[in-house]
């Protein structure tokens, strides 16, 4: 199943594989029931990956007089899966003689899957509507009113269209006594009131015993008189009247409740209104209600042939430890762009570098493995952001104000008055003189202490140099043999952060050295939100053990060098960011000038659009743009002499506020 994740769908081989994986997989169908029931199983997920495989072996799946009812039940999930146009026949005469057995709980799995064979092949839904028929006029309880519940989704799917069989339903009224069917029953009359001539007199049969019917039941049974009552008002004020009273004052149940006095004020206040809630087009079922969601199935496919194949759940959902944190997935498939390759098992030994990591332990396992695991790094910043909504921010930001810097000759000539890429820095680059212009760099902290790292230390910070973003990291060996076969993998993270090379790391690392590495990292890899916003967490490995920690990413690594707004742009994007968007934060014991916070924010890629004074005030107008496209505008007022700044921020995904706070904090006291 891998490999063919990596072929072209369209490559010949594929189909000469597709067909050879078909005789092992109905081979195993022979054996006893236990192994049966394994296998089927297995082969449940394989047809909800690749159904192709077994589209022509439909009858080696048909149910055995003397099976045991749990490969019975298997059996037939795998035969609606593999129905279609060209083999429903055969399957619905199958179904039809299976409806027909004494196992009353695979007589109504039976008929139930009839009506999943008429919403997923549509050109036999009439086909399969016939055959439920002539199963009620069996006239077996149970029959009848599995038959009714699957034909209301028949009704939803197709609406319009088999309405010439409600009256063989209501012919079946009086035998119905599970509370889905009656459900079922009820809706078919509300939904189709006005074709049913005695519909109130049916539905006020069942408002006989309303107290002690089943809540939902009793929900349908609401909903059903108030669409008779909108279908047909002259006939039915007094039906809904006791009804609603039913609900509303004679109920505890709270939902029960609370639906009846939504009706009841829509009725009363706005008819209209009320019809247009209730009468609702109601949307298309689908097709497949239980199909396992896409990356779980993908997850499972890795582990056909395991305990988690035959769950189907993840193992992480049974097995404690770091065994059932690994998680697995299929390599990308060849056209995707991605690479082929699935470097990544579920051992230690297989832990390999690679661009973009397949597999890495999730976030909740990390967290859960206390022993070779550290997501408590201290934060890069020591000041606790203290953050306020602010509408107004001491500033009337959408008059005059700032409108007037659209035409200050010194917001015009920013970038030349502020910026550390004016002319004197590109004459510097030109004739190689370098400028004492450096962005800014937090200082390196312990990531992986050497208690936890089996003798080998880790340090580190994060760096950004002409748009490249590196992974700076000093590993110490304080064991007392060698260190070697460095690898290291991300976890899914919420920049996409993920190695744009190998690890490279001068092997042996023997006792007592240390030595530096920089590792370039891109920001193209796969996004998971996580908390806080820019952890990351990392699984390195050497030639002892896999290792497991967290760090933080200084947010200002992700400020890119093309963030620099126009100021047209900028004063019509902060209108347009509602003022629920904008935080206020206040930066302390700085005693800088505004053009000196200018110019060391332009350096860290936080470019000043204009600079105005008001009422003796510095207001710095900024832009940033990080490299997932996200853009946040700052404005940031200094008072001569005064050793707190206010800063207030906008943007429209306030999650990474708190974060370019932290680093304005820590880039101002640099």
């Amino acid at each position: 199943m891998k490999f063919l994740e990596m072929m072209s769908p369209d490559s010949d081989f594929v189909g000469t594989l597709t067909k050879k994986l078909a005789p092992p997989l109905v081979t195993l169908l022979s054996s006893e029931p236990e192994v049966q029931f394994v296998a089927l199983r297995n082969i449940n997920l394989i047809v909800q990956k690749r159904p192709d495989i077994l589209k022509h072996e439909m009858k080696v799946f048909f149910v055995k007089y003397n099976d045991p009812i749990y490969v019975k039940l298997e059996k037939l999930d795998i035969m609606i899966r593999l129905a279609s146009q060209a083999n429903i026949a055969q399957v619905l005469a199958e179904l039809k003689e299976y409806a027909t057995e004494v196992d009353v709980d695979f007589v109504r799995k039976a008929v139930r899957a009839i009506g999943r064979c008429a919403i997923k092949v549509e050109p036999s839904a009439e086909r399969c509507v016939s055959t439920l028929l002539d199963l009620i006029q069996t006239k077996v309880n149970y029959v009848v009113q599995e038959a009714i519940v699957v034909i209301k989704d028949i009704f939803r799917k197709y609406p319009n269209k088999y309405e010439s069989i409600i009256s063989t339903l209501c012919e079946n009224l009086d035998t119905l006594d599970e509370p889905e069917a009656r459900a079922s029953m009820i809706w078919i009359i509300g939904e189709y009131a006005e074709r049913i001539d005695n519909a109130d007199e049916l539905l006020e049969s069942f408002l006989e015993g309303f107290h002690d019917e089943n809540t939902q039941v009793q929900l349908q049974l609401l909903t059903a008189i108030v669409k008779l009552f909108l279908k047909r008002p002259q006939d039915t004020q007094e039906l809904v009247q006791q009804v609603l009273s039913l609900a509303t004052q004679d109920s505890d149940n709270p939902d029960l409740r609370d639906r009846g006095f939504i009706y009841w004020r829509l009725l009363s206040t706005d008819p209209a209104a009320a019809k247009d809630v209730v009468l609702a087009d109601k949307p298309l079922i689908s097709e497949e209600t239980d199909l396992i969601e896409p990356t779980l199935l993908d997850e499972l496919i890795c582990h056909i042939a395991s305990l988690a194949s035959v769950y189907h759940k993840p193992p992480s959902a049974f097995v404690e430890g770091r065994g059932g944190a690994q998680r697995r997935s299929l390599p990308p498939r060849q056209n995707s762009g991605g690479s082929a390759e699935d470097s990544v098992g579920a051992g230690p030994a297989n832990l390999v570098s690679m661009d973009q990591p397949a597999v890495i332990p999730i976030q909740e396992s990390l967290i859960g493995d206390l022993l070779s695991m550290d997501i408590s790094a201290p934060p890069i910043i020591p000041v606790v952001p203290t953050a306020t909504i602010s509408s107004s921010a001491g500033l009337d930001l959408f008059g005059s104000s700032l409108d007037s810097f659209l035409n200050d000759p010194i917001g015009s000539n920013s970038s030349e008055s502020f910026g550390a890429g004016g002319s004197s820095g590109l004459l510097g680059d030109i004739f190689g003189l370098g400028t004492t212009a450096t962005m800014y760099t937090a200082p390196k902290q312990v990531w992986l202490p050497a208690a936890k790292g089996k003798g080998m230390e880790l340090s580190g910070t994060f760096s950004r140099h002409n748009g490249q973003i590196s992974m700076d990291m000093t590993f110490t060996n304080k064991a007392m043999q060698g260190i070697s076969n460095l690898a290291i993998q991300f976890n899914k993270n919420s920049f996409g952060v993920i190695p744009a090379q190998p690890l490279s790391v001068p092997a042996p690392l023997n006792p007592n050295q240390t030595v530096d590495v920089s590792l370039p990292v891109t920001t193209n890899g796969p996004v998971q939100k996580m908390d806080p916003l820019t952890n990351l967490q990392v699984a390195i490995k050497n030639n002892v053990d896999i290792f497991y920690f967290g760090c933080v990413v200084p947010m200002n690594v992700f400020f890119t060098e093309d963030g620099q707004m126009d100021k047209r742009v900028f004063l019509a994007t902060w209108k347009d960011i509602p003022s629920q968007n904008e935080v206020q934060y206040t930066v302390q014991g700085i005693l800088l000038s505004a053009d000196a916070v200018s110019q060391k924010m332009q350096q860290s890629n936080v470019f000043t659009i204009a600079k105005r004074n008001v009422e003796g005030q510095d207001m710095l107008y900024q832009s940033i743009k990080l490299t997932n496209g996200i853009w946040i505008l700052a404005e940031l007022k200094i008072q001569p002499g005064n050793p707190i700044f206010t800063l207030s921020l906008k943007s429209r995904a306030m999650e990474v506020t708190a974060g370019v706070f932290q680093s304005y904090d820590a880039i101002i006291r640099s």
